[in-house]
């Protein structure tokens, strides 16, 4: 587990109490949720639950479809994949409070039978070679400094043929102000520039499908989010300074300090 900081802006320890308190704050009953009742809360990364629902559906998924969620966080697009496919997910992350989350959540909107939460490095997952047909990854290479045993790992574990599909942020061509959503200071941040994260992708054994820039976008989209009241059972519930990171991930994006990328590849 040494191949992702503990170091990091993750591990606060009490992600699931501030949650819970926040749907009790809201008048909702944390024991009988929905999946529609996380929709705001879940979905910890650029664009939310649009890329969300753009990434999955780009993946082409069924219910029979076996998918591993890599760097899971507290569950957003395993439970989303779950209950809108009805397939099996297996969800990783590193951190042992947002596993702990994730498989509550799982539990309190019925979809536990369908998701099984495995607290892992997504440089070495716990599983057999080819047990895959989808491996999602939602902003996760960012913490990432070993890119080639992220995606050696993720081709490892797909059949021939099975796909990966990544939404990320890359670096772009100045700076961005720090803290940011995956990191408090510069020294948590690995990025790399598109080029090369796609390059390591290739060379670990895929074939890129679609290479987007959505930076544009996402700018777009995350200045709307900045613009609009925060629901009270948003991603500030749990995530320390969330506005202040939120509006500086914006302004890089729009200052061209980052790019976002979304991707598919197919296992060769």
């Amino acid at each position: 587990m040494n191949k992702v900081s503990i170091d990091s802006p993750y591990a606060t320890g009490a992600s699931r109490q501030a949650i819970e308190a926040a749907l009790v704050a809201a008048g909702r009953d944390p024991a009988r949720l929905t999946p529609a009742d996380l929709a705001l809360v879940e979905d910890f990364h650029t664009m939310g639950r649009i890329a969300t629902l753009r990434l999955v559906d780009s993946a082409g998924l069924t219910a029979g479809s076996r998918v591993l969620d890599a760097g899971s966080g507290i569950g957003g697009t395993a439970r989303f994949v779950a209950d809108r496919y009805g397939c099996r997910v297996h969800a990783v992350d590193i951190t042992a409070d947002y596993c702990a989350t994730n498989a509550w959540l799982n539990q309190v909107v019925g979809l536990a039978d369908r998701i099984v939460v495995s607290q892992g490095d997504v440089t070495a997952v716990p599983f057999d070679d080819a047990s895959f047909d989808v491996v999602l990854s939602q902003h996760v290479q960012m913490n990432v400094a070993d890119k080639v045993g992220l995606y050696r790992e993720a081709r490892r574990v797909l059949v021939p043929g099975g796909r990966l599909a990544l939404w990320d942020i890359t670096a772009g061509a100045g700076a961005a102000g720090f803290p940011l959503p995956w990191a408090d200071r510069p020294e948590q941040s690995r990025l790399v520039a598109p080029d090369r994260l796609r390059d390591t992708i290739e060379a670990a054994g895929f074939v890129i499908e679609e290479w987007n820039d959505l930076t544009t976008e996402a700018v777009a989209v995350m200045r709307a989010v900045l613009a609009s009241p925060p629901d009270s059972v948003g991603l500030q519930a749990f995530v320390p300074d969330f506005a202040t990171k939120a509006a500086n991930l914006t302004q890089a994006l729009d200052d061209g300090g980052l790019r976002a990328v979304q991707g598919l590849a197919h296992a060769k």
